[in-house]
């Protein structure tokens, strides 16, 4: 095991490499269509920094193959080095859990061409994602025309507008705290509430917490939803 530690200005990277099949509990494989060279990594969140537990140097073979070991189901990332590709969309979440996972996408729509199988959490994040962007569209079209109430400044339109973002957002934290709410026995539900709606009224946290499984309220995110809700809590 190799393990590389690389100083940025306010994010470590931490490389530890393991393809050893031996004590792992995911098997992970998929195909990058129209990828020749170059290398994938897999890599996870801890404590701020990234840690990449896998990297796969492609030559020629789109496929790849991975052997990881995980503690419990968590958001990991899928990220290509395209060599001398400037491309932003590099980088691919995906909620991963023990057991066999899949992951086929192509190198020119790598993030939205994805195909994730083999994880329920997984499954979950991606009906709360297709509904979701449904409030994204509506904050891009409110975004456009404040822009363009900023030319004409029309004080009316403008509080018009605001009184929709209020509107919005209030839908979109009502609708997510439901959907954690009603999955609170996979850890997608803590996950949720930590990551897209850690500033809602405290009572919705809770309520969330309330509705947690006892394996999901001792998980990576369920500790951090209890450790989020005390921190509000204490300083409200």
């Amino acid at each position: 095991m190799k393990k590389i530690f690389i100083t940025g200005i306010s994010l470590i990277t931490l490389i530890a490499c393991n393809k050893n099949e031996e004590g792992s509990n995911l098997h992970l494989t998929g195909n990058i269509e129209g990828l020749s060279q170059g290398k994938i990594y897999i890599q996870k969140i801890q404590d701020t920094a990234f840690v990449i537990l896998d990297s796969i140097e492609i030559k020629g073979d789109s496929k790849f193959e991975s052997h990881i070991t995980l503690e419990e189901p968590e958001m990991l990332y899928l990220t290509l080095d395209r060599g001398q590709s400037n491309s932003i969309d590099n980088s691919l979440p995906f909620f991963a859990e023990k057991g066999k996972m899949n992951i086929n996408s192509k190198l020119k729509e790598f993030y939205n061409a994805a195909k994730i199988t083999g994880s329920k959490n997984q499954e979950l994040l991606e009906e709360f994602n297709s509904f979701n962007s449904k409030f994204n569209d509506e904050n891009l079209i409110l975004t456009e025309k404040r822009i363009k109430n900023q030319i004409s400044k029309n004080i009316s339109t403008a509080d018009s507008i605001n009184t929709a973002f209020d509107r919005l957002k209030i839908r979109k934290y009502r609708y997510t705290a439901n959907f954690a709410s009603t999955h609170g026995e996979h850890e997608i539900a803590p996950y949720l509430a930590v990551s897209e709606i850690a500033d809602i009224n405290i009572a919705y946290l809770d309520t969330i917490q309330k509705h947690l499984s006892p394996s999901v309220t001792k998980s990576k995110y369920g500790k951090m939803l209890d450790e989020h809700i005390k921190a509000r809590k204490a300083s409200e």
